[in-house]
């Protein structure tokens, strides 16, 4: 039976609000986090996304905080690559705006996002706008263009995008954008080969929004980085490590979706996708779908690896995955319309 958390990417009616949270647990040490604009945050308990839990920190492992050494280059790299994705929608658009989070994972400016972030790239002709913006506080950066967007998600989730508190799993909610205005490489980190294990130490960045203006989403949009570690991780059945849970982490806030994990040597190990965001700070959970989890899906939709996608030129992808992206499109357009 499949279990049902929130997605992360912030959605409203017109714009997207967020919460930086100051206070921290003992395992979730930041590394970086923007002043407290308001002085608590409402939060509600859900469980892991899996099916079935294949390890997890004992009592006595989860107690041990990441050592901060060993993070902070991590940190600093993954913060470098990380993106916000604002996408603003009119009010006769049929769909609400969104942010989220991004982390870009190849030189020519490729995006590994989540699904569910990414669909609002299908909707120009609504007059839906999509900026990456960077920085702290986050700018205007560029423009992308859709390179990847699993059909069978969008099937199975056509009518996300019209709820006000989307749930799901996190499987297959990941997407690949291509930034189309880039003048020269731009800052990035690499997908990781290999999972890290329980209580590995990692570090977690998104452009996490919850409780935030309009405003101060267009003007004091800071980053998030956090220091972690790895506390339980499941499979979606396969027996494979397919999710990494955290606990008791800052991180755990709306428009995290899409923001990245990265192991002490700056790989991206994992994509948020889920996450527990209401209770005190220390019971907030997090879940992201490993990079490991993203390449086999990708291989098994596509029969191609997902390097030889992060390779190619990015106005040459969107113009080959452009007639796939007219019939999804139109899957979700006629959800949209029989609303």
């Amino acid at each position: 039976m499949r279990r049902y958390v929130p997605y992360l990417g912030v959605v409203a009616a017109i714009a997207v609000v967020v919460l930086f949270v100051a206070s921290t647990s003992p395992l979730e040490p930041v590394y970086e986090v923007a002043p407290a604009l308001l002085p608590e945050l409402s939060l509600a308990t859900t469980t892991p996304p899996a099916v079935e839990l294949l390890a997890t920190a004992s009592p006595k492992e989860a107690a041990t905080a990441p050592k901060p050494d060993v993070l902070i280059e991590s940190a600093s790299q993954l913060r470098k690559a990380l993106v916000n994705i604002i996408c603003y929608a009119p009010a006769k658009s049929g769909v609400h705006s969104i942010s989220g989070s991004g982390v870009i994972v190849s030189p020519t400016g490729m995006i590994l996002t989540n699904a569910h972030i990414a669909q609002y790239f299908l909707f120009a002709d609504r007059g839906v706008s999509c900026d990456i913006r960077t920085g702290s506080p986050a700018t205007p950066t560029y423009k992308a263009g859709l390179v990847y967007l699993p059909a069978r998600w969008v099937e199975e989730n056509a009518t996300l995008l019209l709820q006000k508190n989307p749930m799901g799993t996190g499987e297959r909610d990941f997407a690949v954008l291509a930034i189309t205005d880039a003048t020269q490489a731009v800052p990035h980190v690499v997908l990781a080969s290999a999972t890290p294990g329980v209580n590995e130490p990692v570090a977690i960045a998104s452009y996490g929004s919850q409780e935030l203006s309009a405003e101060q989403i267009r003007s004091g949009f800071y980053p998030t980085i956090v220091l972690s570690a790895v506390r339980s991780i499941f499979t979606f059945g396969t027996k494979t490590p397919d999710v990494l849970a955290f606990v008791g982490t800052p991180a755990a806030q709306e428009g995290s979706s899409g923001g990245g994990v990265a192991n002490s040597v700056g790989e991206l190990v994992a994509t948020i996708t889920t996450s527990k965001i209401d209770g005190a700070v220390a019971e907030r959970a997090l879940s992201a779908i490993t990079a490991s989890y993203i390449q086999r899906e990708y291989a098994a939709e596509t029969g191609n690896a997902l390097q030889t996608l992060l390779a190619r030129p990015g106005a040459a992808a969107i113009a080959d995955f452009a007639p796939q992206a007219e019939l999804l499109r139109g899957i979700l357009e006629n959800a949209i319309d029989r609303k």
